[in-house]
C-alpha cells in the first residue's frame, strides 16, 4: 500500500481535511491583523496642531532673538569694562607726563618728547573712545567731580569750580576717574 494512512474502512484519509484544518489556523492568525489594520489609518492633522506649532515656533524665535541682544549687550560691556580697566593703568602715566609738562626746564629736546609721548597717549585715549570731563568754570556736578576743597568768593558763581587738582575721564556715560575739584561757593 500506498504511505498515506487509511482510516478504519480502508480508505485513505482525505487531504482536504488537513487543509481545513489548517485554514481555522490561518484564519485566526489572520483575524488579529484585520483589527490591527483597521486602526492603522491615522487621524486626519486637527485645526489645532498648526498653530500650536506655530506658536511654539514664534517662542523659540522670540527667545532666540532675546539671546542674540543679550549676548549683544554682555560682549560690550565687557568691551567697556575692559577699556575702562586699560585706561586706568595709564592714568598714572597722564599724570606724570602732565607734571613733567608743567615743569620748567633748559633742554628743549626734552620738553619736545615729553610734549610728543604725552600727545601721542591722548591720541590713544581718544582712540579707546576716552573724553577728559570738563571742570573749571562749569558748575559742581557730583556725577563727574570730587570736591576736595571748598572756597567762599563773592565774584564768582554758586557750586562753581574755580581749581582741577586731577583731571577726570569717562567713556560714554561711565566715569573712569573723577575731576578732583576746589568748589566756590
Amino acid at each position: 500500500m500506498s504511505a498515506k494512512k487509511k482510516n478504519e474502512h480502508g480508505e485513505p484519509n482525505p487531504a482536504p481535511e488537513k487543509e481545513q484544518q489548517a485554514q481555522p489556523e490561518t484564519e485566526a492568525q489572520a483575524e488579529p491583523e484585520a483589527p490591527e489594520q483597521e486602526a492603522a489609518p491615522m487621524p486626519a492633522p486637527t485645526a489645532e496642531k498648526p498653530p500650536e506649532d506655530s506658536e511654539r515656533y514664534l517662542r523659540l524665535m522670540a527667545e532666540f532673538d532675546n539671546y542674540k541682544k543679550r549676548s549683544a549687550k554682555e560682549r560690550e560691556a565687557i568691551y567697556t569694562d575692559v577699556r575702562v580697566d586699560t585706561v586706568t593703568k595709564f592714568l598714572p602715566v597722564f599724570d606724570n607726563l602732565e607734571r613733567a609738562m608743567k615743569t620748567e626746564t633748559a633742554d628743549e629736546a626734552f620738553k619736545k618728547g615729553v610734549e610728543m609721548t604725552f600727545n601721542q597717549l591722548m591720541d590713544v585715549f581718544k582712540k579707546l573712545g576716552v573724553e577728559e570731563i570738563e571742570s573749571i568754570g562749569k558748575p559742581f556736578d557730583p556725577k563727574l567731580h570730587n570736591a576736595v576743597m571748598h572756597v567762599e568768593d563773592e565774584a564768582l558763581g554758586e557750586n562753581e569750580i574755580v581749581e582741577e587738582f586731577q583731571k577726570g575721564f569717562k567713556i560714554g556715560d561711565k566715569v573712569i576717574r573723577f575731576s578732583m575739584v576746589k568748589v566756590a561757593n
